[in-house]
């Protein structure tokens, strides 16, 4: 199975929550790698860079505003099919869609308010990391223990 790396993001009412260690642990006992983090207060221009492909859309608006509300854990994970893996672990965006012990379906309220996001594609995916993260805020110089353990 190839490595990929994607990004994720953990909202502001993730935050505001106190949701963070919990979404995390999901994310680290799935077995992905988190080789970039950092808590952002999302500027205009980042959200408006950020949610480009909604732009025009009639929640355009809504996406930014509720972005731009609060700090953001900005997240680069790595690991073997981690995009696809990590939208399933997510779930839906409605969260009264989301499979039962999805994060959204067990932490999130609303679809509006939906705590992470995950990008949904390789090509999101690099779009993504790129505009969240420079190079130097990559750390994927490391291997985890299981890594260790296995010779790999």
């Amino acid at each position: 199975m190839p490595m990929e790396r994607t990004f994720t993001a953990l909202k502001p009412d993730a935050v505001k929550r106190g949701l963070m260690g919990k979404i995390i642990e999901r994310i680290e006992d799935k077995g992905y790698k988190i080789i970039g983090m950092k808590l952002v207060n999302v500027s205009l221009d980042l959200a408006k860079k950020h949610y480009k492909e909604h732009e025009g859309k009639d929640f355009y608006n809504r996406l930014i505003e509720y972005i731009t509300s609060g700090p953001v854990l900005a997240m680069v994970l790595e690991g073997e099919n981690v995009i696809s893996g990590l939208r399933h672990i997510v779930g839906k965006t409605n969260p009264d869609e989301a499979d039962v012990g999805s994060i959204r379906a067990d932490f999130c309220m609303t679809k509006e308010y939906n705590a992470i996001h995950a990008s949904d594609s390789i090509e999101s995916a690099n779009r993504e990391i790129a505009l969240w993260f420079n190079e130097s805020e990559i750390c994927d110089n490391y291997k985890t223990s299981l890594e260790i353990l296995m010779g790999i």
